[in-house]
């Protein structure tokens, strides 16, 4: 006689909700003692992105978790030491140098395909010449290797710079560390640890690694939500996921299957909530449909939309109060002045928090001083005003 399988478990929203929280490292008590690495290797990818206005994305990712973490400290946790390698994940992304063989899945779809977006008259040939010079010199910018085009659009790429990011895809040239914001290889031979310089694994065992990291990462996910941490298909979650060891949950509201970590099913989630502004690349957001699935919350990253047509402004970043987003404001830098060009909040309660995560803002970036520039609801305007001034560095 067959037995009948085991009832899945069922969520609430609210339950889905601060699972997601504190797998994401933003409820409970922060584990400062691991530090910027810990956080890497508890996301397993942060990702990287040009823009900068209170600061990187990848400096916002941490300071979000721990709280005030030195810049300088949070550079070198990533890029010192060969803790770290940069590589496409969900995006451009930081990814802890044991994730390595993982992407090996990623890295021969590469080589199958052939050749990337650019083309070269003679690859081969360029790319030994990077090998070589690399060999004898490395680790190098693009601009050291001779390769870095002045002007023209940012993608006209020059020979050398086509041929070893091409070596970067398909895993003979890691980048373990920016130099101004600049890549720099090396020979992955060299960067990689021994034990971890291999492509070993099947197509099938990178993805059970990266679903399974995903799953842990996100606290519980639906197929969709754990094929975007990586950028994988939904086939290829698919086709792993029963291996895994995420658990099948179902969750109030989503109209989804969706699987849990069992480890974030242990004990019910609590501890106390980060106040904080989120980087709009930051992985608790960066999926917009889950984003608007999991709090409600409709956001949309506005740098590229033409300036009279944006909403919230040019990098307006989330606030994150009680587990909930609350608003958001589109930071500056005036001097030692941090400038709030646009805010918007969700109602009065949302004043306080975001007066408190303004402030702490300001002073991990060498502010001295908050400036609301335009809040289009006159009684929450005065609110955040009259919070700034009790909250700030005289008034309270």
């Amino acid at each position: 006689m067959t037995a009948a399988p085991a009832p899945v478990l069922s969520l609430s929203a609210d339950e889905a909700r601060r699972i997601a929280l504190r797998a994401q490292g933003l409820l409970g008590a922060p584990d400062r003692g691991a530090g910027v690495r810990g956080v890497l290797r508890s996301l397993g990818a942060v990702q990287l992105d040009t823009i900068s206005v209170l600061a990187r994305s990848h400096e916002l990712v941490p300071y979000a978790r721990l709280g005030a973490v030195g810049r300088a400290a949070v550079e070198s946790a990533y890029w010192s030491g060969g803790h770290a390698f940069e590589y496409w994940s969900h995006a451009a992304c930081v990814l802890p140098v044991e994730e390595w063989p993982y992407f090996a899945f990623r890295r021969r779809a590469y080589r199958e395909r052939g050749q990337r977006w650019h083309q070269l008259a003679d690859r081969e040939a360029a790319c030994a010449r990077v090998r070589e010079r690399l060999a004898a010199d490395g680790p190098l910018t693009a601009t050291e290797l001779g390769g870095a085009k002045n002007g023209g659009v940012w993608w006209d790429w020059s020979e050398t710079k086509i041929a070893v990011e091409w070596l970067l895809d398909t895993g003979e040239v890691v980048c373990g560390e920016r130099r101004g914001w600049k890549r720099v290889y090396d020979l992955a031979e060299r960067a990689v640890p021994g034990r971890l310089f291999h492509d070993g694994l099947d197509d099938a065992a990178c993805l059970r690694r990266l679903v399974a990291q995903a799953g842990a990462a996100l606290g519980v996910a639906t197929r969709a939500d754990l094929a975007d941490y990586h950028r994988l298909r939904g086939e290829q979650v698919a086709s792993v996921i029963a291996d895994t060891g995420l658990v099948p949950v179902e969750v109030e509201g989503w109209g989804k299957p969706a699987w849990a970590d069992p480890s974030a099913l242990a004990a019910p989630p609590r501890g106390r909530h980060r106040t904080t502004l989120l980087s709009p690349f930051d992985s608790l957001i960066w999926d917009r449909p889950r984003t608007e699935r999991v709090f409600g919350f409709t956001h949309r990253l506005e740098a590229y939309v033409p300036k009279p047509k944006r909403v919230h402004g040019y990098f307006a970043m989330p606030l994150l109060a009680g587990g909930r987003l609350l608003g958001r404001v589109d930071p500056a830098r005036e001097g030692r002045t941090l400038v709030a060009r646009q805010v918007s909040l969700d109602g009065p309660r949302a004043a306080a928090p975001m007066a408190a995560a303004l402030w702490e803002a300001a002073g991990w970036v060498g502010c001295d001083d908050v400036r609301v520039e335009r809040c289009d609801d006159p009684a929450l305007a005065a609110a955040l005003t009259g919070e700034l001034a009790g909250t700030g560095p005289s008034g309270g």
